[in-house]
This record gives C-alpha cells, structure tokens and sequence, in this order.
C-alpha cells in the first residue's frame, strides 16, 4: 500500500488521534457498551471509525451492535466533511453531514473538553430475515456526551441556584462543591450541550447487513440485490413482501435493472470513453504472462499494446477485444446477438446508471454495476475502495503503477 500512501489514495484524510483524546475515544466506547482500546494512537474518520482499533479488535465492525444497530464517536470537529471510510451504509457520510449541519457550532463547543456517542436508531432492536432490511425508512440520530456532561451541567446550575438563596454563600461545603465540580468539569453554566435528536430518511441505498444487500425502492417495484448466496437463498423462501430479489451474479439482473429504467448501455457511444479503455485494457492485462516490457508502458503506448495483444491466443485477443468486433459485424448485418461476441461481465462493466436518475441515486447503482463486474479500475477505487484495496494486492507491481496513474489524473 505504500505507492498509494505516497499517493495520497490511502486514507489520506484520516485524523491522528492520542493524548487526552483517546482517554476521550474511550469513554465513548464504554458509554456505547464496547470495550476500550488499548492503542495510545490512531486515527479515526468522518464517522468516529479507526482502522487501527479494528485491526486491533479483528473486527471491521466494531462500532455495531450487530448489523441492526451502527454507532459513531465525535472527539474533534475536524472530523466534519471527512470521508468516512468503511461505511456500515451507503448513507453514512449524508448522515454524518447532516449532523455538522444541524449541530456544527454546538459540537465545536463540546468537544472542546468533551466527546459525543452517536446512535443510528432505525427503531429494528435485531435483525432475524434478510428481508427485515425492508423496514428501513427514517433513522433517527440520538446523542449521548461522555461523563454525562448534560446531568453534571443541571447539578452545577443547581447548586449555583443554592449557593444564590439566604445565607448560603458562606457555606463552605458549598463552596468545595462547586469548586471541585468546576474543577473536574469546567464552568458549564452557560454551555449549550442540548443536541437534540435528528431525522435522516432513507430511499434506496446499500447496507452491510446480511453480508451486503442493496434496496432499490424508488422505481417501478422495490428490487433487493443480495452479494451473499446463503442470504438469497434464505430470501427468496420470503412469500408476504412484494419485492424482486436477486443474487448480484444473476445475469438476469442486469436485464431487470435495465427493464425499469436503472441503468442503460450504448456501445457506440462507450468504446469512445475512458471507460472503454479502462476496461479493455484491465481485460489484456488478464491475459498477460512474463511480459518483456512493463505492464505500465504496455498499456500506455499503443505500439505495446498492438504487439502484445497480438501475442496472445486467438480466443483471448477476441475477448479483450469483443466490442469493438461486434460493433464492426453489426455494420454489416443485424443478424449477430451480442452474447454470443462479447463476455457478458465486460458487457456488464460497461453499463451505465441511467441519466434520467438524481446524483444520489447515480452513485449507488455505479457501485452495484462495479460489484457486478469490478473491471473499471477507476470506478472501483471511487466506489467500493474496500474492494480495490483488495484486488490492489494481487495486482502485479508494474499494473499497480498504471492503476495509480488513472485514478491520480482521473483518466
């Protein structure tokens, strides 16, 4: 991962935290029913998420209780704006913005001195069926400060409004108590530590839960797309909602989604974008063994290119290549399906969202489409970086320097 650090594609945006801020963290972590860390330093995202604690607890969801019930921590506003890196779903970061929205001013006063525990309530206490995902509709966003600093503010204006009756201000006692409560706490009488609840609502979006489901409720009829086999199968014993359900491998998927107006494709109008070239290029790459040159300047220079896809076998040169052959026969007759020229997941790969759809929903589907076929290097990195990462290791040194390249320029 080195290059990409070097790069700034690696969590680049993450927070250091150490000092009084992980005693802070973990308070949080207590307070939200988890165990401390045991780290002196480390760095958290938007939502409050560290990768070094996860590694630490084995566990990429540590901030759940279960996949019903995600939290988040606030230790520092600079936690405003910044990505948030493995999000439980896709809705995360719009959650995390609304928050700064709403309370910005009050959290910047807070965590001066203090942290806020984060509950996303969907109001679900457990999921038992894969289809409980259904219920979804609006989240509410309660908060919760360390140390109870809410109840330590009413007993700090309490005993002012005491020390303000008769006589009471040459009491000691009340003396020693107001001083030690400042002390330990500050002078929270004129604080505003009121953050009261928001509302988040949800439409289609990906969740976590269940090993990855996506929920697409906002057009002809609700379609659920499960990544786990084990959850589809369970699913679609499922006989009282009125939902399509699909495993993400079927190839009727594709169809379904391009039935109700989801996504589209224009071949003629795709092998004239990076996309193509992305994609054709990952799709040689494949094919590639003990190359003399290096994967980088071969798929840079178009000489290379020529010379090593001509180095190939027959049938793979027709794969990297089976677009733009069935576009050429199709000048010349109608008669050539596209199934039986191109491979289906480089067909898939060159789907689009369709442009009818908002921005938000644009974005959801170019992470499904990139689930279904990961082939657009570019795509994958904007979309599912888990799942880039991934695929980052296995990838040749040489391979890896073109990758960076593209998503360095945008190309």
């Amino acid at each position: 991962m080195q290059k990409l650090k070097q790069a700034n594609l690696y969590r680049s945006e993450l927070i250091p935290i150490s000092g009084k801020l992980v005693e802070r963290y973990n308070k949080c972590l207590n307070t939200l029913g988890f165990s401390e860390t045991k780290l002196t330093a480390f760095n958290i995202d938007g939502v409050g998420w560290s990768p070094e604690i996860a590694e630490e607890k084995k566990n990429t969801q540590y901030l759940n209780h279960g996949d019903a019930n995600p939290h988040g921590i606030i230790i520092t506003p600079l936690q405003k704006g910044k990505p948030v890196y493995l999000p439980f779903h896709s809705f995360d970061r719009e959650m995390m913005q609304h928050v700064f929205r709403t309370h910005g001013q009050k959290i910047n006063d807070i965590t001066r001195d203090s942290a806020i525990c984060i509950d996303f309530d969907q109001n679900i206490d457990v999921f038992y069926e894969p289809l409980d995902i259904l219920k979804y509709d609006n989240v509410n966003i309660t908060f919760r400060l360390i140390d109870n600093l809410e109840q330590i503010q009413k007993e700090q204006l309490q005993l002012v409004e005491k020390f303000n009756r008769e006589n009471n201000f040459i009491d000691e006692d009340l003396h020693k108590q107001l001083l030690d409560s400042a002390t330990t706490y500050g002078d929270l009488r004129e604080r505003d530590l009121g953050l009261h609840a928001l509302n988040f609502s949800t439409s289609s979006f990906y969740t976590r839960a269940f090993n990855g489901v996506y929920l697409l409720r906002d057009f002809i009829k609700p379609i659920v797309v499960f990544e786990s086999e084990a959850a589809y199968k369970e699913a679609i014993k499922d006989t009282i909602h009125d939902v399509l359900i699909y495993h993400i491998e079927q190839p009727e998927l594709v169809d379904k989604l391009k039935d109700h107006i989801i996504i589209e494709c224009d071949l003629e109008q795709m092998v004239k974008t990076p996309n193509y070239d992305r994609i054709k290029k990952y799709e040689l790459v494949q094919f590639l063994k003990d190359t003399e040159h290096s994967i980088k300047d071969i798929l840079n220079d178009k000489v290379l290119f020529k010379s090593y896809l001509n180095k190939i076998d027959i049938n793979a040169r027709k794969q990297v290549m089976s677009v733009e052959l069935y576009l050429e026969k199709l000048e010349r007759s109608n008669a050539y399906k596209i199934e039986d020229i191109v491979e289906p997941s480089v067909y898939f790969a060159l789907h689009q969202p369709h442009s009818s759809l908002s921005a938000e929903h644009r974005d959801l589907i170019h992470k499904l489409l990139i689930n279904i076929s990961p082939k657009d290097v570019l795509f994958l990195y904007w979309y599912d970086k888990e799942q880039f990462y991934k695929s980052y290791d296995t990838w040749d040194d040489s391979f890896r320097d073109w990758v960076i390249e593209r998503i360095s320029n945008n190309i």
